[in-house]
């Protein structure tokens, strides 16, 4: 008897439906969504801290820059800032370029740029 219902329905002829386009590209829409969640909303988050965090530069921050000098504010310009590392020594670098205050966590990580 079981044999009889297993044979009637593997001669049943095969249905034209198609799943809707739906269907169809939500596995796509899923790896997107995902995508999204994991890579790209915390970089967007972590570049956001990072232009804050260069814009918010004030003369006499103590800074640690992206190579490792220590140093203090003396002079900001629009794409720079000018730091005196030493007594009477003074260097102009990037505000891409500074990575934290010193002392505390760097806000640029290792081996990025803005």
């Amino acid at each position: 008897m079981i044999l009889q219902e297993v044979l009637v329905f593997a001669m049943a002829q095969p249905t034209d439906q198609r799943p809707s386009l739906l269907v169809q590209f939500l596995p796509f829409l899923l790896i997107l969504g995902i995508f999204y969640f994991i890579i790209l909303l915390p970089m967007k988050r972590r570049r956001k801290k990072v232009q804050d965090f260069q814009s918010s530069l004030q003369v006499g921050d103590k800074i640690v820059t992206t190579s490792g000098i220590y140093g203090s504010i003396t002079k900001i310009h629009d794409k720079s800032v000018q730091v005196q590392i030493a007594d009477k020594v003074r260097i102009e670098v990037s505000r891409s370029a500074v990575g934290g205050y010193q002392g505390e966590e760097p806000v640029v990580q290792e081996g990025t740029s803005s």
